[in-house]
């Protein structure tokens, strides 16, 4: 055999060694607790034959307590770049197969690695945690090693899409990395996240409580909100990655795919002109109407599970991606409190930082009052959301359906907030309050002097009804562009998105502001 082949078929045995990470035995043992291995999920989210490998010769160098005798190829996860949709992403997977995929300083530099190449070259990166933690045995190494990747999550933010999907264990200071990144995506009952886990609760605080209950899926999506989606299995991870990627720029200097569409751009929705109950007070279903006027009906919601009282989420009008924030009248009757606050303001955000349009669809009837809101900063959390809706520069575009009340109207990406369109359906109601909240303040002293109290009430009610909750007063001012048949609403939407594709507009000259966090 000639040098050269003798070196290839050297290759060829590293290559293999490398692709079997902890061994076939370490493999099979995941396969038993019906898991995938790290290769396995990065195949699953490339296109095809697209991925590309970076460091599978890479080895740690550390010498402590006989680490030096305990060394795989790779060390623990596997880096590279592949395609997915057809476009570049940059991957990382920790692999439990190799020293149940801690962290050691090796490892944090295959990882920083990826992540200024991502920056440097302007496209998305997306994690795939499955990790037992620190590597103990590095100390101080490891933990350098995880705030090099720390920083960087925070130099990248704004800059390219990131994404984390956790797949397993992610425990200590480890979940700040996926804490830093846009979006979150858990396993349900298979992976969790926490700071400190229940051993620790239980000796500290004499506290019982399980890995599930204190990080996982379930409870991340819907109390703490550190979780955008809580996927039955891994395969329906995958594929919501898939579809965000689908809708996302690959950086902060382009602009989303346009995807071609068979619905037409005139398609109207007459079902619609019938969805507001003629009882104002009974609910009906948001989604219903964003279903009934995005392109094909497709919406891809995040962060479903929490404060469902508002939803946000990803569609196209006319093939052209667009985020969506609108108030939920059939949960809380779309009441704006704390956690409804939040969840749309970093939506708002990542959809500014990546020049991704924003729709808000508006009813509304004001914040959640109470002690524990007030208590809790529902001042500071709307200030979020109005921060958020003014500093954007996106193209925006508001439509209100129904209610549009005092400092939530505001809130809402009104007119004042540098919305660029704004469009009212005939029942937009938008005043400082309700009519019966309006002429209680108004004229209940004067009622008790009155033969039949009610009915002077119920008088004046209707009187403010047809002064003030409707969106004409508005619309005089030219607050409200037009006031649009409901059916018509995604022509009107594509339309104005279209006029709106050349828009520039800026912020005053500053190292940044100071948001209301």
């Amino acid at each position: 055999m000639s040098t050269t082949q003798e070196k290839i078929a050297e290759l060829k045995e590293k290559r293999a060694a490398a692709l079997l990470g902890g061994g076939q035995a370490k493999i099979d043992k995941i396969h038993a607790k019906g898991k995938k291995t790290a290769r396995e999920r990065i195949n699953q989210l490339a296109d095809p034959g697209t991925f590309e490998e970076y460091d599978a010769f890479k080895l740690h160098r550390c010498h402590n307590f006989g680490m030096e005798k305990n060394q795989f190829l790779g060390d623990g996860i596997v880096t590279g770049i592949c395609k997915v949709n057809g476009r570049s992403v940059y991957i990382y997977a920790q692999d439990f197969s190799v020293l149940a995929g801690s962290l050691s300083e090796t490892l944090a530099e295959k990882i920083v690695k990826l992540q200024d190449l991502s920056m440097r070259n302007g496209i998305p990166i997306v994690g795939l945690n499955d990790s037992g933690g620190a590597r103990i045995q590095e100390g101080i190494e490891a933990l350098r090693g995880y705030t090099d990747i720390f920083t960087r999550n925070v130099l990248a933010s704004g800059v390219v899409p990131q994404i984390s999907g956790v797949f397993g264990p992610c425990a200590g200071g480890a979940v700040y990395s996926p804490a830093l990144t846009d979006f979150v995506i858990q396993v349900n009952l298979q992976s969790y996240m926490f700071l400190t886990g229940p051993k620790v609760v239980k000796a500290v605080l004499n506290e019982d409580v399980t890995v599930e209950e204190l990080g996982g899926a379930s409870m991340h999506t819907t109390t703490s909100g550190v979780t955008d989606y809580g996927a039955p299995t891994e395969d329906d991870a995958i594929e919501y990655i898939k579809g965000l990627l689908s809708f996302w720029p690959q950086n902060n200097m382009e602009d989303s795919p346009v995807v071609e569409t068979a619905d037409p751009s005139s398609r109207r929705s007459e079902e619609l002109n019938t969805i507001i109950p003629d009882n104002p007070n009974a609910p009906y279903d948001i989604k219903d109407v964003i279903r009934s006027t995005v392109d094909d009906g497709y919406f891809l919601e995040t962060k479903e599970a929490y404060a469902p009282n508002v939803v946000v989420g990803f569609g196209r009008y006319g093939g052209k991606s667009v985020g969506i924030v609108a108030n939920q009248p059939a949960y809380y009757a779309g009441v704006l409190d704390i956690n409804a606050s939040w969840k749309a303001a970093r939506f708002v955000r990542f959809c500014d930082c990546f020049n991704i349009p924003i729709i808000t669809f508006v009813d509304v009837p004001g914040f959640l009052p109470g002690k524990e809101q007030e208590f809790g900063g529902v001042i500071r959390s709307g200030a979020k959301l109005m921060f958020a809706f003014a500093e954007a520069t996106v193209p925006k575009i508001t439509i209100i359906t129904r209610k549009s009340y005092g400092g939530a109207y505001c809130v809402m990406s009104s007119k004042h907030l540098r919305c660029d369109v704004n469009f009212a359906w005939p029942t937009g109601e938008i005043a400082v309050m309700g009519a019966k909240g309006a002429v209680e303040v108004l004229y209940a002293r004067g009622a008790k002097d009155e033969a039949d109290p009610a009915a002077y009430l119920a008088e004046k009610q209707e009187e403010y009804n047809k002064q003030f909750s409707n969106p004409y007063r508005a619309a005089e001012r030219g607050y409200i562009d037009d006031v649009i048949e409901p059916a018509e609403t995604r022509k009107r939407i594509i339309d104005a998105l279209d006029s709106l594709k050349n828009k520039r507009d800026d912020t005053p000259m500053k190292k940044h502001g100071n948001i209301p966090l």
